[in-house]
């Protein structure tokens, strides 16, 4: 499974980057989505890929399980999708700032409209 996520990761970083070398704001959009997707996958990915025990402590103060679900990647993959959230809605209304003022999605285009 894991060696499986390993290329779907990868193929999605390619894919990210080359969506955001285009010269197409929208497309510069679906790259910022592709490429947070990729590294909330690799988190989960280098965490390992097993389905373990809920890291609870028992309530009588007992061992715990001996095999635990590490919680520090779900923290850390939902931290990052909050900020993946607002860096692509602020890069929405960027974008939409930009369009209604050049009139071109074409950033080779915007370029000519500098002062």
């Amino acid at each position: 499974m894991e060696p499986i996520m390993a290329v779907v990761i990868g193929v999605i970083y390619a894919t990210a980057i080359y969506m955001m070398l285009r010269r197409s704001i929208v497309k510069l959009v679906i790259g910022l989505i592709l490429i947070s997707n990729a590294a909330n996958l690799l988190i989960f990915a280098t965490a390992g890929m097993t389905r373990d025990a809920p890291p609870l402590i028992p309530m009588n103060g007992g061992p715990m399980a001996e095999v635990i679900a590490d919680p520090l990647p779900q923290a850390l993959v939902l931290t990052a999708i909050v900020i993946a959230f607002g860096v692509l809605s602020f890069a929405v209304v960027l974008i939409r700032r930009a369009y209604q003022i050049v009139g071109v999605d074409d950033m080779d285009q915007m370029k000519d409209t500098d002062t």
